[in-house]
């Protein structure tokens, strides 16, 4: 989400379900206001990272605030079928929680995963993910190492770069880029430089039963989970 138009936002995300994923918020600029049927309350300013797993089940709401610009992105994060009822849970990262990896190329902030020797703040209830926020000064090339089992991609969130080896066309802010089978990616910043989200995750290769908020692994589960809401049983407190 990119937007200076309050009116494309303020009416914001009202409370609504959410199960079997994980919802990570990560806002660079702009205010939202969280509240969940676990009692949490919690605020996230640009720089901050919202990671909230639905598991088993939560009912939430995510209002977005007036601001000058309001600039993020959220991920929805597949849970593996051994893991989609894990108990929920919410956690509030603030900006000094995530610790960066600076180079003389490139400031790398790490969220989860880990890169150049720093660790993320969060880990996943049950996927095994790497977020990244990068950012390449101008004229330089960030090289990263991955693995040949992995998803990698990246969103453009500022400035342009080359992602491809042949350097045929840049990547402009707003666009997504997804990798081929490889043992290292190689991004080399324009002349305004690049900055972008770099997500690596090993693929679950299990079935997806998806409808609205609500991700399982069969129509069962899926048409379970919408008889627990209209039953009023979706929310579960376990110990």
């Amino acid at each position: 989400f990119d937007s200076k138009d309050p009116d494309d936002y303020v009416k914001g995300f009202p409370w609504h379900p959410q199960s079997g994923i994980e919802t990570v918020t990560y806002l660079i600029d702009g205010r939202i206001e969280h509240e969940d049927s676990l009692g949490n309350k919690g605020t996230i300013y640009g720089g901050d990272c919202q990671w909230m797993t639905a598991g088993s089940g939560i009912v939430h709401k995510e209002m977005l605030i007036e601001s000058p610009h309001l600039l993020g992105v959220q991920l929805w994060v597949n849970l593996p079928s051994e893991k989609k009822m894990v108990n929920p849970e919410y956690h509030n990262i603030e900006s000094y929680e995530i610790k960066a990896a600076e180079t003389e190329k490139a400031v790398v902030k790490v969220i989860s995963g880990s890169y150049g020797g720093v660790s993320g703040t969060v880990e996943s209830a049950g996927a095994d993910i790497s977020l990244l926020d990068v950012e390449v000064k101008p004229y330089e090339n960030f090289e990263y190492r991955t693995d040949t089992t992995l998803n990698v991609s990246a969103f453009v969130i500022g400035g342009k770069g080359f992602f491809d080896e042949e350097r045929n066309d840049f990547v402009s802010k707003g666009t997504l880029a997804h990798f081929e089978e490889g043992e290292r990616i190689e991004v080399a910043a324009s002349s305004e430089g690049v900055r972008f989200l770099l997500l690596a995750g090993m693929p679950l290769k299990e079935e997806i039963a998806w409808r609205g908020p609500i991700v399982m692994n069969s129509k069962d589960e899926l048409e379970k989970a919408f008889e627990e809401l209209d039953m009023g049983t979706f929310v579960k407190n376990k110990d």
